[in-house]
């Protein structure tokens, strides 16, 4: 077997713990367990009928070569109209049309990154934020928001402490993967003025921006003085119900567009045709589904906090995206009865308590240390309200909870 030579940008980087996770998950039920998986997230709708249409139309069209590798022209204005209802000055040659929210940050990392720089992450942090990050050769700097019911705004002293004028990039997620939390105008007002004062870009990642619960979400880039600091990060998977589509954008000064059209164009040239012609469906002709999607996302969140609470569990409610950040206990009756913190290397409290509770209760969830936050358990409420009932069942019957 050859003895491969890694390259030091793959070796600093762990493999996806939210993968990991639902991989033993599809492991464990390929031998006939059945598995609560609340691990990955990923709308447990199917893709609208009319966007599916649109796509079998489009393919019948012909639509099946390459395109444009920044995007088709009516995708990009299409997506351009939606950032400027959403306040934001973009026009079609703004937009950079993606495989996946995933690609367009890797694009941005990559184009704005060099070894040493220092790039911030607000913590709890979706995974891929920090594997992207080094990969591109970056220094992490984190700000705990966990003290704070996982809200910005009392953490911009944190904040103003840690960003300088040596830091080149700030990514702000709202709504948040992990927390749900939508961060307030005051927050993403005091994360313009550091922008402004320390000449900081700042990747707004919103790709949960549609799923909201009796609060607006504001975009980052609309605020004065951000829309050139900022790169606004969305796509389709989530508000759609479209994650196995891969298709994503960004949006940023035509400046930040021309560089990192390069490698879009020597990467994976351009997102798939049809598949394109179907997000001008979902943009334009969607607002029905997803408010439903909306509703049964919001009644979910609702009772699965009901349910917790009735076990004496406080969790933290975030008024966005399908998850939950659960407290870890490291006295609850399964983990007391093991050895989870014994042996010369004794693993994080709350991975003990996600590997425990997949392998003995059946119930898949993400440990908090892969989002930088140790001490919780990342659950995903997209799933219905019977298999998250049982969830929560088999946590407690098995000493979780």
């Amino acid at each position: 077997m050859t003895d491969f030579d890694f390259a030091s940008r793959v070796e600093r980087v762990e493999p996806s713990a939210t993968l990991a996770i639902s991989n033993l998950a599809n492991e464990l039920e390929a031998e006939g367990i059945d598995v609560v998986d609340l691990s990955v997230g990923e709308p447990d709708f199917d893709t609208p009928e009319n966007i599916k249409r649109a796509a079998e139309d489009s393919l019948a069209a012909g639509d099946t070569g390459y395109t444009s590798s920044n995007g088709i022209p009516e995708l990009r204005e299409a997506i351009a109209e939606k950032l400027r209802a959403d306040g934001i000055d973009c026009a079609a040659d703004n937009v950079v049309v993606t495989p996946g929210g995933k690609q367009a940050l890797y694009e941005i990392f990559h184009t704005l990154i060099d070894a040493g720089d220092e790039v911030v992450l607000l913590d709890p942090a979706w995974v891929s934020y920090e594997a992207q990050a080094k990969m591109a050769g970056a220094d992490l700097s984190r700000v705990d928001l966990s003290p704070y019911d996982f809200q910005l705004e009392p953490a911009l002293d944190d904040l103003a402490e840690t960003v300088s004028d040596d830091t080149e990039l700030l990514v702000v997620n709202s709504p948040s993967n992990p927390t749900g939390a939508v961060y307030s105008d005051a927050a993403l007002e005091g994360v313009r003025d550091l922008a402004v004062e320390h000449d900081i870009t700042v990747v707004a990642d919103e790709m949960y921006d549609e799923i909201t619960y009796g609060v607006e979400q504001t975009s980052l880039a609309s605020l004065d003085g951000m829309g050139e600091h900022t790169i606004t990060v969305n796509g389709f998977s989530k508000a759609y119900a479209m994650t196995g589509w891969r298709l994503g954008y960004f949006c940023a000064p035509e400046s930040f567009v021309s560089q990192a059209g390069k490698i879009q164009s020597h990467s994976v040239s351009c997102a798939v045709n049809f598949v394109q012609h179907a997000g001008i469906e979902a943009l334009r002709n969607t607002d029905e589904s997803v408010g439903e999607m909306c509703e049964a996302f919001r009644e979910r969140r609702d009772m699965l906090a009901d349910l917790f609470a009735d076990h004496g569990v406080d969790v933290s409610v975030g008024d966005g995206a399908f998850y939950m950040m659960l407290p870890v206990d490291e006295d609850c009756e399964a983990l007391a009865a093991s050895d989870w913190g014994s042996g010369d290397e004794p693993r994080p409290v709350d991975q003990a308590w996600c590997e425990g509770a997949i392998e003995d209760a059946h119930v898949a969830t993400v440990p908090g240390s892969a989002f930088g936050t140790p001490g919780y358990a990342r659950l995903s409420y997209a799933a219905s309200t019977e298999r998250l009932r049982e969830g929560v069942e088999r946590l407690a019957e098995h000493g979780y909870i």
